[in-house]
């Protein structure tokens, strides 16, 4: 696999070809990703609730997040990494923005950092460009500001969100972000931002008129048992194969089957030692 950089990302938009994205948080799962092929890694602030089972995004810290973002870079030293910069790391100031956000590449070894809002933050946007710190917008549900909203719901369905997720996305453009997750916008919606606009949409949630597509990790491998929000396919069920294994495991160890001769080592029996 040849190494995925933005002007990689930014060709497949060109070409229309579509751009696959995974959340994922740790040093197997980036590996498997960059095994399979795909284009970007985003390592979530869902990791919150994922890994360290918060009830929501926002206790998340930026060391927290670095913490992952470096084992993901590990993992998978081709594909393009995105580390999601978490709630009140970039709101404080525009330096303390440009300071965090600049650790994600210098520390974790990440190409990209995330952030959720629209126009509100073209200011961080800017700066963050500046610095030559490329950035993925977010737009539509955003996780963080979910308090703000009165809980996880579809962004965008009138007349007056639709025109505002428009502004924020070309204002988020202009300011010099490479792209924009839609999260949990109307389909129809969604296509119309991503013909509009000529930086790259990543949708979740968003129908498939957008550029790609991101899932969780979790989600995608049929390993979350929570509730399974609409926009989720699951390509595997590996909640019901662990918990199968790890049943197989307990019971052949109750039972002295495991660990059989062939799991074990041996020595010559004139060197053990006579206890007796």
């Amino acid at each position: 696999m040849s190494k995925v950089t933005i002007n990689t990302l930014k060709e497949k938009k060109a070409n229309n070809e579509r751009i696959t994205m995974i959340t994922a948080y740790d040093y197997p799962s980036a590996g498997m990703v960059e095994a399979a092929g795909l284009d970007m890694i985003l390592v979530g602030d869902s990791l919150g609730m994922a890994m360290l089972g918060y009830d929501t995004t926002l206790p998340v810290t930026v060391e927290e997040m670095l913490h992952h973002t470096r084992a993901v870079v590990r993992g998978a030293k081709n594909t393009f990494v995105i580390g999601d910069m978490p709630f009140l790391s970039y709101h404080v100031s525009v330096e303390q923005a440009v300071n965090n956000a600049g650790r994600f590449l210098k520390e974790a070894g990440a190409q990209a950092v995330k952030l959720e809002g629209g126009q509100e933050q073209v200011p961080v946007v800017k700066a963050l460009v500046a610095a030559g710190i490329p950035v993925l917008a977010h737009i539509g549900l955003t996780p963080q500001s979910v308090n703000q909203m009165g809980g996880f719901k579809v962004q965008g369905k009138d007349k007056e969100q639709a025109e505002k997720l428009m502004k924020d996305a070309k204002a988020l453009e202009e300011a010099g972000a490479f792209g924009v997750v839609l999260e949990c916008v109307p389909a129809p919606l969604a296509e119309v931002i991503t013909k509009s606009l000529t930086i790259l949409t990543i949708g979740i949630g968003a129908g498939a008129g957008c550029d790609g597509q991101v899932l969780v990790w979790h989600d995608v491998l049929g390993i979350t048992q929570s509730m399974k929000p609409r926009f989720v396919k699951k390509y595997a069920e590996l909640y019901e194969e662990t918990i199968k294994a790890l049943k197989e495991y307990k019971s052949e160890v109750e039972k002295g089957d495991f660990p059989q001769k062939e799991h074990s080592f041996g020595m010559s029996e004139e060197n053990i030692p006579k206890l007796y």
